[in-house]
C-alpha cells in the first residue's frame, strides 16, 4: 500500500513536469510548443506550430497514461508513459542536433535549456514510481466448495482418514473386517400357541 501511494506521487510529479515542458524554452529561446510533431520525423524546420500539433500533444497523451496507470495500479501502463516522454524527447535531440550540427547548453542562456531538463525529468520520474509501485495483486484464492468449506486434504488432517467417507458419497462402502453371512431369506417365528415344534412327535414310540 504504502509503495503504491510513494510511486504514485513520483510518477505524478513526473507527469505534470512533462506537460510543463513545452510551455518552457527548450533550444535559443524556442519553446517547446513551436515545434511541430512532424518536424521529429522531416527535420526541424522554423516554422511555427499550434499547440495541439507540437510537441505538447506526445507528452500529454503520456501524462494521461501515467494517471490511467496510477488509477489501474498498473506498472505496465505508468512504465510506458516515462518511455513514450523519453523517447519523443530523445527523438527531438537527435533532429535538433541535425538542425543545428550540435547540441550544447552555454553560458548565456543558448542552446538547451530547462525544457528539455523538464522532458527527461518527467520521464525517469515516471519510469522510477513504476519501479517503486507494487502494482496490483491477485486475489487470494477462495474456498472450493460452495458452503465455504475448503475441500479435505488428508495430508493436512490432524487425525487419520483411511475409514472415513463423506455422507454424500453413495453407494456406501463397506468396512474391512470379518464379514457375516445371513440367510437370504427370513427364519420362521415360532407359534405363540403350539410353541416350537417338537422333533420327537415324528419319530414314534
Amino acid at each position: 500500500m504504502i509503495r503504491n501511494i510513494l510511486g504514485s506521487v513520483v510518477a505524478l510529479a513526473g507527469a505534470a513536469a512533462a506537460v510543463l515542458s513545452p510551455f518552457r524554452d527548450w533550444y535559443d529561446g524556442r519553446p517547446g510548443h513551436d515545434y511541430r510533431v512532424r518536424d521529429l520525423f522531416e527535420g526541424i524546420t522554423a516554422t511555427s506550430s499550434g499547440v495541439m500539433v507540437s510537441l505538447f500533444l506526445p507528452l500529454l497523451v503520456a501524462a494521461v497514461l501515467t494517471v490511467a496507470g496510477v488509477a489501474l495500479r498498473s506498472r505496465l501502463v505508468v512504465a510506458l508513459a516515462g518511455v513514450l516522454t523519453l523517447g519523443f524527447t530523445v527523438l527531438w535531440m537527435v533532429r535538433q542536433g541535425q538542425a543545428a550540427g550540435s547540441l550544447a547548453v552555454d553560458p548565456d542562456g543558448s542552446g538547451l535549456q530547462w525544457g528539455v531538463a523538464l522532458a527527461l525529468g518527467g520521464g525517469l520520474l515516471m519510469l522510477i514510481g513504476s519501479l517503486v509501485m507494487s502494482g496490483r495483486r491477485g486475489r487470494r484464492r477462495g474456498p472450493d466448495r460452495v458452503g465455504g468449506t475448503p475441500d479435505y486434504d488428508a495430508r493436512t488432517a490432524p487425525y487419520p482418514t483411511s475409514g472415513y467417507q463423506h455422507p454424500d458419497t453413495w453407494p456406501p462402502t463397506q468396512e474391512p473386517g470379518p464379514s457375516v453371512q445371513t440367510s437370504p431369506l427370513p427364519e420362521p417365528e415360532p407359534d405363540p400357541y403350539t410353541g416350537p415344534e417338537d422333533p420327537r412327535r415324528h419319530d414314534g414310540p
